[in-house]
């Protein structure tokens, strides 16, 4: 965003990914699968994951530690950790949440980059990283430490921060965010229209955080609806790792969509959907193949 498993369900592995938190190394074959997996589209490299919170497992998942470039989901990190890092009991002055209602909202990269670096830029994924127990998030490379969208995430730590701001969170951080994510704007800041994936695939309630990269500073069609307040979004970031040794590199040149959010009467779902798009991919043909798969994986990972 500007700037800024095909096997037959198995009990081991079903117990191995309803953990989430325990990490589970990524391969090919990795996760596990409904009866009737989702369809990757062509040309397309995906990862999802589908966490049940009543039974408390997870229902699908595939390629949950692949790590892609976060875009604009960072900004969920960004939030939390400028909200737990205020002293208890202090309200949010009127000027952070105007910009916090922006960034969350109507993805406004202008907003981020202004929390990124009174948090300190990549400090503040260490921390909420620690918090939250994320094990594949990581800060952007020490040569672009301004660009937050280079953060590398994974469809398995996104689960676990919709977890820890659900199930640990301190109330009040937790009703601030997610009222945010509740009411997202169907175009974003930077006329992109951001109701891809969760919000087109899947009814209501909702509550969702997008993400985007690799398509241009402005859309090639305007978004009509619902606009953003504030200021418009800067120029678009792609990814980056600090793990390049250890880990393979987090694809920087390829476009990237996303969707994440909660879904169900009371946020009973956590559906994560990471997506690498073809090189030249128009924003209009990846949110079309986002949003088919999303409605396959819902499809196949919602309770029966």
């Amino acid at each position: 965003m500007p700037f800024t498993l095909r096997a037959p369900l198995t009990v081991a592995l079903a117990a191995v990914l309803a953990a989430t938190c325990a990490p589970m190394r990524a391969t090919a074959t990795a996760g596990i699968s409904a009866a009737r997996p989702p369809r990757v589209p062509p040309g397309t490299t995906a990862s999802y994951m589908v966490f049940d919170r009543t039974t408390g497992k997870a229902t699908l998942g595939y390629r949950v530690h692949s790590r892609f470039r976060s875009a604009s989901v960072v900004k969920i990190l960004i939030a939390l950790d400028y909200l737990e890092s205020r002293k208890p009991g202090t309200a949010v002055p009127p000027g952070d949440q105007d910009l916090l209602q922006r960034m969350l909202r109507s993805s406004d990269d202008d907003a981020a980059s202004a929390f990124w670096d009174r948090g300190g830029q990549g400090e503040i994924i260490r921390r909420v990283a620690r918090r939250a127990g994320l094990t594949d998030t990581a800060p952007p490379p020490s040569y672009k430490p301004g660009f937050w969208g280079y953060t590398a995430i994974s469809a398995a730590d996104v689960v676990r921060t919709y977890r820890y701001l659900l199930d640990r969170a301190d109330p009040k951080v937790r009703d601030l965010v997610l009222g945010h994510l509740r009411d997202a704007t169907r175009c974003a800041a930077d006329d992109f229209d951001q109701y891809f994936g969760i919000p087109s695939a899947l009814p209501r309630p909702w509550a969702v955080k997008q993400g985007w990269s690799g398509y241009g500073s402005t859309p090639a069609v305007r978004c009509a609806g619902t606009h953003a307040t504030g200021a418009a979004a800067g120029a678009e970031a792609t990814g980056g790792t600090t793990e390049a040794l250890t880990r393979p590199p987090v694809n920087l040149s390829r476009p990237v969509l996303h969707t994440t959010g909660l879904v169900g009467k009371g946020d009973r779902l956590i559906v994560v959907v990471l997506t690498l798009q073809p090189s030249g991919a128009s924003f209009k043909a990846s949110a079309a193949r986002l949003t088919a798969l999303t409605k396959d994986v819902y499809r196949s990972g919602r309770p029966r």
